[in-house]
């Protein structure tokens, strides 16, 4: 399933830098080819201003249904048109590469990852998870780094893939509930309270794999 003409897609460049890869972007698809999706210079979404891209520039994109389904995928740029005004061309995806995410089922999988966590009192510690999901995480604390419920935390999450990528993507996090455990430790659990839809891709993107793994074992 692909957009059709005229509806919307939103993106993020993949880039080193931070701002840039955490900006989203607006974008209405002009016309599709055999292997490419035309779409009109995206604009920053909340303001006005058009972002220019660039040829072989990576991008994260992903498009609504009428289901309220969320449809991502990746691709790059292969070139541009100037007919009457300037327009994009990106690699159309392979159907099959393209991942559907209803905001409902979001998937949690067991997951020893570093978490590094951030405090509002500046204090900062690295932690393992116990199990992660697109709505949130859990990990394992010692007594030197304890939290409150309710508190709301800064967190950079290393997510590591089968093809040897590795991402870092930030959220903010509010704790939920902690359960003592009988080593000591607690299990500290969060919820997503600010995080983009392409920073939380990144992690759905972890738990298929994760789960794909599980199933061929």
């Amino acid at each position: 399933m692909y957009p059709k003409i005229n509806e919307f897609v939103y993106l993020q460049v993949v880039s080193g830098d931070e701002k840039e890869g955490r900006t989203e972007y607006k974008s209405r698809i002009s016309d599709i080819e055999e292997d490419a999706l035309v779409i009109e210079v995206p604009m920053e979404v909340g303001h006005n201003r058009l972002r220019r891209l660039f040829l072989g520039e990576e991008l994260s994109v992903y498009f609504m249904t009428e289901s309220g389904t969320k449809n991502y995928f990746s691709t790059y740029v292969l070139g541009f048109t100037n007919d009457v005004v300037r327009l994009v061309r990106i690699r159309k995806p392979d159907p099959g590469s393209i991942t559907q995410i209803q905001r409902r089922n979001y998937l949690r999988v067991p997951a020893e990852l570093e978490l590094a966590v951030g405090l509002k009192t500046g204090q900062r510690f690295l932690v393992l998870t116990d199990d992660v999901g697109g709505g949130g995480v859990s990990y394992f604390a010692d007594s030197s780094n304890q939290v409150m419920e309710g508190e709301q935390l800064d967190c950079w999450l290393l997510v590591p893939y089968r093809n040897g990528s590795i991402e870092h993507v930030h959220f903010e996090a509010e704790v939920v509930r902690k359960k003592k455990l009988e080593s000591g430790k607690e299990q500290v659990m969060l919820k997503f309270v600010g995080i983009t839809d392409f920073e939380r891709q990144k992690i759905i993107r972890y738990c298929f794999e994760r789960q794909f793994d599980f199933r061929n074992r």
